[in-house]
This record gives C-alpha cells, structure tokens and sequence, in this order.
C-alpha cells in the first residue's frame, strides 16, 4: 500500500472472519432455495453431479492446483490467509444451518441476497489479501499482473459454468443462480478497482 500502513495481523483476522461468515450466511441462503453457485464451488457440484463422486473430494482435489498456484505466485502470505478463510467458511456454513432456517424464500430472492451478501464478504476477503481458493486465486492474478477487474474475471468462468450446468440442472434455477453470479460479481467488479481503491 502507498501512503497508508499496512493492515495488522488484528485488521486480517477480523476482515477475514467476517467476509468467511458473509459468505457462509450467502451459501446458506443459496442452498435453502436449491440453487447452484459459481467459481470452484460450482464448478465440484457439477463433477459431482455428472459422475456420483463426492463433492468433498472433488472439491479437494480441484483445488490443490491452484494452492499450488497462489503459493509459486502470490507468496505464502496470500496462500496462508486464503487457507485460512477457506477453513472459516467451511466450519461456519457446517454449525450455520442449526442457527437460521427459512420458512419461505422465492429463489429470485435468493438469488439476490446471495450476491448482496457474498460479493460483500469476498471483497472483505480480498482487501485483506486472501481469496477463497480456486477460480478466485486466479482472478487476482489476472488483476495483479493483467489489470484485469477480477470481478469481471470470475463473471467469465461463471457464464461457462452455468451453460454446462443447463444440462444437469433445472433451467429455471439455473437461470436464477447465474443472476445471483452476476449480482456478486458486478460487486466485485466495481468495488474491487485497482484504480479506485486498491494502494499498489
């Protein structure tokens, strides 16, 4: 950062857990209306869904290449914060489903609030110089080195991942889950802008 100090270790922990909880509370949301998500998240459900695996170790294993990837190019800091906020959100959306249920909740709402919510706790997640993995890793790098929004990076991968998913999921909830993609990427796009906000 130019002409401001650093985050502290304090200043990550909290940006941290609270964007892991934002995106927990958004997968939540996603899931009680029976809709897909983007990214690598989606990107497992759909191998999952094609070929009965697990979506625990497909998930693993589609990510170990982009670990791999955050470590040779983003440094072990980056790599450590985004195992970090990886593990967060997946002991919050475990516990959270025993907290909140909904009685009622349209998937065009849903939809909605997912994006509001997790592309809210993905740019808390990006500030404090971490991702959530994956496709994520990925879009920041486009950003870093490219000046690519990264944002607008993960809209690409999405629109791919939601045409594939056209052929195993309901259309009319694929059409939902791919407006609530678009809702947290535009977020990000706008929101997360070297030019703007971000200190190089």
């Amino acid at each position: 950062m130019t002409g401001a100090a650093r985050h502290t270790a304090l200043d990550d922990a909290q940006g941290l857990a609270a964007g892991a909880l934002l995106c927990a509370f958004g997968v939540l949301i996603l899931t009680s209306a029976g809709l897909m998500t983007g990214q690598t998240a989606g990107l497992a459900v759909l191998v999952a869904y094609a070929t009965g695996w697990p979506f625990a170790a497909v998930f693993f294993v589609i990510n170990l290449p982009f670990y791999g990837l955050a470590l040779a190019r983003m440094g072990l800091r980056f790599t450590l914060k985004t195992f970090a906020a990886v593990t967060l959100l997946s002991g919050v959306a475990v516990v959270l489903p025993d907290y909140v249920a909904f009685d009622r909740l349209h998937p065009g709402a849903a939809a909605l609030l997912f994006g509001a919510v997790t592309g809210a706790g993905l740019l808390a997640i990006f500030r404090h110089g971490a991702s959530l993995g994956g496709v994520g890793i990925v879009a920041l790098m486009a950003q870093e080195r490219l000046g690519w929004q990264a944002g607008w990076v993960q809209l690409g991968f999405d629109a791919l991942l939601f045409m594939l998913a056209f052929l195993l999921i309901d259309p009319g909830l694929v059409l939902y889950s791919l407006f609530g993609a678009v809702v947290v990427n535009a977020i990000l796009g706008i929101n997360h802008r070297r030019d703007r906000y971000i200190g190089t």
